[in-house]
């Protein structure tokens, strides 16, 4: 059975490693919604650095998710001083269990928070698409994803909650395969 990926890329306006109290929260917080998302029904598994640390992206061993990428867009840093992002590749079941995920419970409380934490930046902040069995999807698949997606608009290939498919290809409507997202 097909599983559904999950890419999401977010500027920060300020970098992780920056003492200020914003990003601290938003730290903070995002480590109480990994908890709470990996408990979630219908959740399988996210990208996890092997030695990660806050910032610690483009040095990271990311195993099976392969080496890490970004959006050729991003112009922030790329240390651990300077990166200014936060960025999740993770692995579903299905539409409508990524997007209760997504949409309720803390999540949902950090969601509503985003333009405290994140840069408006005119590209797409998410993207699904679906992989066979037995496939991690890689950070260049979700770059490259993201891309597809802005550069297209959503398909099989690429696509949002709103503008969604079914493995097989064929649209779905957003009440068939989510809740309604607030």
């Amino acid at each position: 059975m097909p599983h559904l990926a999950l890419y999401t890329f977010g500027v920060l306006k300020a970098p992780l490693a920056d003492p200020a109290p914003l990003t601290r929260e938003f730290y903070d917080i995002g480590e109480a919604v990994y908890r709470k998302i990996s408990q979630h029904p219908g959740y399988l598994a996210r990208a996890e650095a092997a030695d990660g640390d806050r910032g610690m992206l483009f040095e990271a061993d990311w195993g099976a998710w392969g080496e890490f990428a970004v959006p050729s867009w991003y112009g922030k840093g790329r240390t651990v001083e300077t990166t200014a992002l936060a960025t999740t590749l993770s692995l579903w079941t299905d539409l409508r269990s990524a997007c209760d995920a997504v949409y309720t419970g803390l999540h949902r409380t950090a969601l509503n928070r985003r333009y405290d934490w994140f840069e408006r930046t005119g590209h797409p902040n998410y993207v699904f698409w679906w992989v066979s069995d037995g496939v991690i999807p890689t950070w260049k698949d979700g770059v490259s994803r993201l891309g597809h997606l802005h550069d297209h608009g959503s398909a099989p290939q690429a696509f949002t909650f709103h503008h969604s498919f079914a493995p097989d290809g064929t649209p779905t409507r957003p009440q068939d395969a989510t809740t309604t997202p607030a």
